[in-house]
């Protein structure tokens, strides 16, 4: 899978930043989500690597990128850490200005660096995610039970780390196949890579740390945002899934104008993985959203 793309390994400090680049013409950041890798785009980055040059990178604590240890206040996984990655990522690239294509965790931190370095994003377009600070105001039994492991990966160190090592092909199925289309969407050459990544040492731990900085960092640096009336300025636009939970439990494009000035939005035909479910129609939305 995206052989057609140059592998890279760059380092921001100690950490190793893993992706690929490729295709011509203007910069595209690609942001996968929870729990996969920059392989998510297999499906969508041959459709738009005539158009743009594409760089798809793992997020710190997954697929082949570093797994620093997370600290008190899990703040190496803060989306405002994970923001400078993806940022370091595109400037070692050389690339300054740049539209960022984003998926589930991913989008958080594309939320996140478009807030805190605006002059460097010039356009979003997020995939199945409500903001994290209004989700988890307004969860509600029907997206606790959709999201479970929300509220498992934030539990206190060793349970949720050894849970998931145990057995971490187990998780990946677990999680990914408990959705709309169950694992019926993923290539099997993608599952087998997200089960490889997945037993790396140090990544049940790396992804607890995502989810509690999620849960306690990132919601002060977006209380402090909302406290101060900041707005993200690029224009924005949000893809979800009318079969996913997203969409179910909350009014996405009303919450997305609490934290933005330029949004729009509509749902697509699948469930939660829109990148592998629906690769034509995001393919296409990015065509017509983003510049060339």
């Amino acid at each position: 899978m995206l052989d057609s793309f140059t592998p890279f390994d760059l380092y921001r400090g100690p950490v190793r930043l893993h992706g690929r680049i490729g295709g011509r013409g203007a910069p595209l950041l690609l942001l996968h989500g929870h729990p996969q890798t920059h392989a998510i785009w297999h499906r969508v980055a041959p459709e738009l690597a005539d158009h743009f040059t594409l760089v798809m990178m793992d997020l710190r604590g997954y697929g082949d990128s570093g797994r620093p240890a997370g600290g008190p206040d899990h703040g190496a996984y803060s989306k405002r850490e994970m923001a400078l990655d993806a940022l370091a990522v595109m400037q070692q690239h050389g690339f300054e200005r740049f539209g960022v294509l984003a998926h589930d965790r991913g989008a958080r931190v594309a939320h996140r660096l478009a807030a805190d370095h605006p002059d460097a994003v010039d356009r979003l377009l997020l995939l199945d995610i409500a903001p994290t600070l209004a989700m988890y105001r307004d969860t509600s039994e029907a997206f606790a039970r959709a999201y479970w492991h929300w509220f498992f990966l934030i539990q206190p160190p060793p349970l949720p780390e050894a849970l998931i090592e145990g057995d971490p092909a187990r998780y990946i199925r677990s999680v990914m196949g408990s959705r709309h289309a169950g694992l019926a969407p993923f290539a099997p050459e993608a599952l087998l890579e997200y089960e490889r990544c997945a037993a790396i040492d140090g990544t049940a731990h790396a992804i607890c740390e995502d989810y509690r900085a999620s849960a306690s960092i990132d919601l002060a640096h977006d209380r402090a945002d909302v406290a101060a009336e900041r707005l993200l300025t690029q224009p924005l636009q949000v893809l979800w899934g009318e079969h996913g939970a997203v969409g179910r439990c909350f009014d996405v494009l009303a919450l997305w104008r609490e934290r933005a000035l330029q949004v729009s939005g509509n749902t697509l035909p699948c469930g939660h993985y829109l990148p592998e479910e629906a690769p034509q129609q995001v393919a296409r939305a990015a065509l017509h959203f983003f510049p060339t």
